[in-house]
């Protein structure tokens, strides 16, 4: 994207960080931005930014690794976070909900999001808190930064969109794939499996999602 901050990018007249968010709300019970750019920081008030701890950048697990000290420290009762990336605006509406559902089921360590064909998307997913030890161990080392490495090496569950008509993790890597992007807002095309629902308030305990908000099956 000719080195421009994704968070900033404009899509349908507000940057892609904003259809993000608005895409999280009321899915869980807070957002936090993991940024290092000031700009994007700004853009993000009144959310809480957390940068990470490393100047050399060491790529989404670092920000992850970020998100949970962040979360240990400021929501001790939270279990789990969820993570997504910037460009993703097609988010579906009951994403916290779904992964929040198979990691009862399953009592993985992470559930990874997956979309039609079984792609997986490693960064859009649900984290155990505990597992911030090992990551920061793979973190400071600064050897394997792979995020697909670390979550195969862990008790990991897949919960797959495999009936959406249309990838709901779309990502936007080139200006192709924001002019898509604009295109499906303007016709109102439909690219989300299903719709949140009304489901047993007893999925958001200890997960920091808002108890009216959980998205049924």
């Amino acid at each position: 994207m000719g080195g421009a901050a994704k968070a900033l990018l404009p899509l349908a007249g507000q940057p892609l960080l904003a259809h993000v968010v608005q895409r999280l709300a009321g899915q869980v019970r807070l957002v936090a931005v993991s940024a290092n750019d000031a700009a994007v920081a700004i853009a993000a008030a009144p959310l809480p930014v957390v940068g990470d701890a490393h100047d050399d950048r060491r790529g989404p697990l670092a920000g992850l690794l970020a998100g949970m000290e962040w979360c240990r420290a400021q929501h001790p009762d939270v279990a789990r976070i969820v993570s997504v990336p910037v460009d993703c605006p097609f988010l579906p509406h009951d994403l916290v909900a779904q992964l929040a559902d198979m990691a009862r089921e399953t009592d993985a360590e992470v559930v990874v999001a997956a979309s039609r064909g079984g792609e997986h998307h490693p960064t859009v997913a649900l984290w155990r808190l505990s597992l911030a030890g090992p990551l920061r161990d793979v973190v400071e080392s600064g050897a394997d930064l792979s995020v697909r490495r670390f979550y195969r090496a862990r008790h990991v569950a897949v919960c797959s969109y495999e009936s959406a008509a249309t990838d709901p993790f779309f990502n936007i890597n080139t200006p192709a794939d924001l002019a898509w992007a604009e295109n499906a807002l303007r016709m109102g095309e439909d690219l989300e499996a299903v719709v949140a629902g009304d489901a047993d308030e007893g999925h958001a305990d200890g997960l920091g999602l808002p108890h009216r908000e959980q998205g049924g099956r």
